[in-house]
């Protein structure tokens, strides 16, 4: 049995760097209890309220992430999420809880953490072993621990 999401499909036009091996791009199947074939886990989400993950069309879910969609994930088309990231609805560490959003476009390096209750802006970076806990606006370079605008983008 696979775990039920919502697909968000795209309205606007592709990215202009939309690579050419998307083209046949399909909405991933999520093992409602284990790993899918791309190596990632979602935890805290059931069928019981599929709008609680919702990923886009064109999404790029690298290997070995794990999306605490506990209090809402929302991945925008076009995504791009490198391997070993944390996306965290949920952090029970500090019992902080909120939806997090990942904007169109926007890009997630690899073993990058998001915190609970943050939105990543359309067509922005955050750069490899970050740790984003603050909002990221649209089109910027962010990086560090913990992550802070280096550079914006055209």
């Amino acid at each position: 049995m696979n775990l039920e999401y919502e697909k968000l499909e795209d309205k606007k036009e592709k990215p202009e760097d939309f690579r050419e091996h998307f083209i046949n791009w399909k909405f991933p199947e999520i093992p409602l209890n284990g790993i899918t074939k791309y190596g990632w886990r979602v935890f805290g989400h059931d069928n019981n309220d599929p709008k609680k993950l919702k990923i886009g069309f064109g999404s790029d879910i690298s290997c070995n992430n794990v999306i605490f969609a506990h209090f809402g994930v929302t991945i925008e088309p076009y995504v791009q999420i490198g391997p070993y990231c944390a996306i965290m609805s949920y952090s029970s560490i500090d019992d902080k809880k909120g939806p997090i959003v990942l904007k169109r476009n926007s890009r997630i390096g690899a073993y990058s953490t998001i915190m609970p209750g943050i939105t990543v802006g359309e067509n922005s970076i955050v750069g490899a072993y970050s740790f984003v806990n603050k909002d990221v606006p649209d089109n910027v370079l962010v990086l560090g621990i913990p992550a802070k605008i280096v550079k914006k983008l055209k």
